[in-house]
């Protein structure tokens, strides 16, 4: 097709219908693709060239104006929020007299989450390949060291491969209902060891006087919310970090996505303690962030995987994704799926170099998988 490919310097350059539009056809959308969550970003000063994240979104129009691909586009600073880590290779270009930094990512920010990212029109799966060599060619035209798609869909992942990318995989624990009817439904699935400790530790955090409830965005209190991001940013100060987000953003989120925020609350004698962060679409619940004022044995189980798998029980929920690495899930019931990556780098012998480690690393990767699927906490057969 004859397009014009056009790299923008801001989300609020891009049609916010032709771009959700758009999402909505792809195989694997999600919420954190949205234009709304995107331009959130960006809006509260979460994603700029301050903060390492600078909006370059790139759109493919036809000849009438209209976008017929995309790409979330982001010109990094750094490496932080991204949970591919690649300081490795940043530090090896730095040792040979190199600059890794600025790099051109594609990608929805601070969110490990698989999805659809090179966006494109239906029946024209051909456009992908064409959003791949123009990510390339603007990185090339730009200097940059490299350029990398993260958490792809299948899809993504196809085209990819047929142009070349090196492959990256990761691995993380999704929780799945083929069809439960209640939480005991569930655990009645597990191996009895598996089983007897879940109600162990939810048995735990209930006499010790908690009690947690889920609050869907139409329902929640800013005061609540307030107190979830108290909870999230004592998290990161007590991992000697700073949060990436603010919470002018989570107020922004609850104003333009309200039906996609859910808050799991965890209170003791009619008193908050501690707080969930969810994003949810029509089948899937996404976990993000979590923290407490209070230590209470078992908690964290019961606030970020127990109560919101009862819930999307209830909900008729197909998938939980419990966020980034956590082997401690398998025990839980989720189970590990792999996560692909796609990177191209400018310089060919760092290139080949990455080429070699990325084979070493997905043998390892598979060996650990396939670990894994032998200790599963389900039932045998």
């Amino acid at each position: 097709m004859d397009l014009e490919l056009r790299l923008s310097g801001s989300f609020n350059e891009v049609d916010l219908l032709q771009w959700n539009g758009l999402l909505a056809a792809q195989p694997q959308p999600t919420p954190f693709l949205r234009w709304e969550f995107l331009s959130a970003l960006e809006h509260t000063g979460c994603t700029n060239a301050k903060t390492g994240w600078q909006p370059l979104p790139l759109t493919a129009l036809d000849s009438d104006g209209r976008i017929v691909a995309a790409a979330p586009a982001y010109l990094k600073g750094h490496s932080y929020g991204e949970y591919v880590f690649d300081w490795a290779w940043a530090d090896a270009y730095s040792r040979a007299g190199l600059n890794y930094y600025p790099k051109l990512l594609v990608a929805s920010p601070f969110s490990p989450i698989v999805g659809s990212r090179l966006l494109a029109g239906s029946g024209q799966p051909a456009l992908r390949r064409q959003l791949l060599a123009a990510i390339r060619s603007h990185a090339q035209s730009m200097g940059l060291s490299s350029a990398h798609v993260l958490f792809a869909s299948a899809e993504d992942l196809q085209a990819l491969q047929e142009e070349g990318w090196l492959i990256r995989e990761g691995v993380q624990f999704h929780w799945h209902n083929p069809g439960y009817a209640s939480f005991e439904d569930y655990l009645a699935a597990l191996a009895q060891p598996k089983r007897k400790k879940i109600r162990a530790e939810r048995r735990k955090v209930q006499q010790q006087g908690v009690q947690t409830r889920m609050v869907e965005g139409a329902d929640l209190a800013v005061e609540e919310l307030a107190f979830f991001y108290r909870c999230y940013d004592r998290t990161y100060r007590e991992h000697h970090s700073s949060p990436y987000l603010s919470m002018t953003l989570f107020e922004h989120l609850l104003d333009v996505l309200p039906e996609s925020v859910v808050l799991c609350i965890a209170e003791r004698n009619d008193r908050p303690i501690a707080a969930s962060f969810f994003i949810r679409d029509a089948g899937v619940l996404y976990g993000r962030y979590w923290g407490a004022i209070e230590r209470v044995d078992c908690l964290h189980f019961e606030v970020a995987y127990y109560a919101p798998i009862q819930w999307a029980i209830a909900q008729g929920m197909q998938r939980f994704e419990g966020g980034a690495q956590g082997e401690h899930k398998l025990a839980r019931g989720f189970t590990p799926v792999r996560t692909f990556s796609g990177h191209w780098l400018s310089e060919p012998a760092f290139g080949d170099a990455v080429a070699r480690f990325l084979q070493r690393e997905s043998r390892g990767v598979e060996a650990y998988v396939d670990e894994l699927e032998a200790r599963s906490p389900f039932k045998a057969g």
